[in-house]
């Protein structure tokens, strides 16, 4: 198994791999994100930040936007699991957070002297910049076309989301794939119980 579910699922957009940051196995639940020492880890896998220096509170934001994305991808794709994490009670909460990490450090056209250019603004720090950049990313994943194809993946105990860019992918994996196929043919097949 591997150490994080990052590593099995890397081709999932940033979004869908904070989101995942949470997930399971048959061991519990598993959170990436439980200490500032996972957040470090998780933003160097990522790319987003090439030397992070996390604090606290950049933490709890981290946290924070990964429920709200959590939530909305919840009411996008009509999940009906129970909620993995902390995720806020109701939409409006999930999409006032996303908009504040959306608008909290928003990028400028300047002239670079060879052209226009998008650039962030001075003074955000890697971490801010980062969770902006997501909290983007999520806005358009959650809006644009991609929206109909983020699913949530009902495997036996998952909790993760996924881009089903197959007409036929039901799962985040194929490990999921086959736990489901396999709990099938158990109900299907199990001796029953007589009273």
């Amino acid at each position: 198994m591997p150490e994080t579910i990052a590593d099995l699922l890397p081709e999932e957009p940033l979004p869908v791999r904070l989101m995942n940051t949470v997930w399971a196995d048959r061991h519990g639940r598993h959170d990436d994100l439980a200490d500032i020492g996972g957040l470090r880890a998780w933003l160097r896998r990522t790319g987003l930040v090439a030397d992070p220096a996390p604090t606290a509170e950049d933490l709890a934001a981290f946290r924070r936007l990964r429920a709200a994305a959590r939530r909305v991808a919840a009411h996008v794709t009509a999940d009906d699991r129970p909620p993995a994490g902390d995720p806020p009670d109701d939409l409006g909460a999930a999409l006032a957070d996303l908009n504040a990490d959306c608008a909290a450090c928003s990028p400028r056209l300047i002239d670079t002297g060879d052209g226009l250019a998008l650039r962030w603004h001075p003074g955000p720090r890697d971490t801010d910049r980062a969770r902006a950049e997501l909290a983007l990313a999520a806005a358009r994943l959650f809006s644009g076309e991609d929206a109909g194809l983020l699913r949530a993946c009902y495997g036996p105990g998952c909790v993760l989301y996924f881009r089903g860019d197959h007409p036929r992918r039901e799962w985040c994996s194929a490990g999921c794939g086959n736990r489901a196929r396999v709990a099938r043919h158990y109900s299907r097949h199990r001796p029953r119980r007589r009273d």
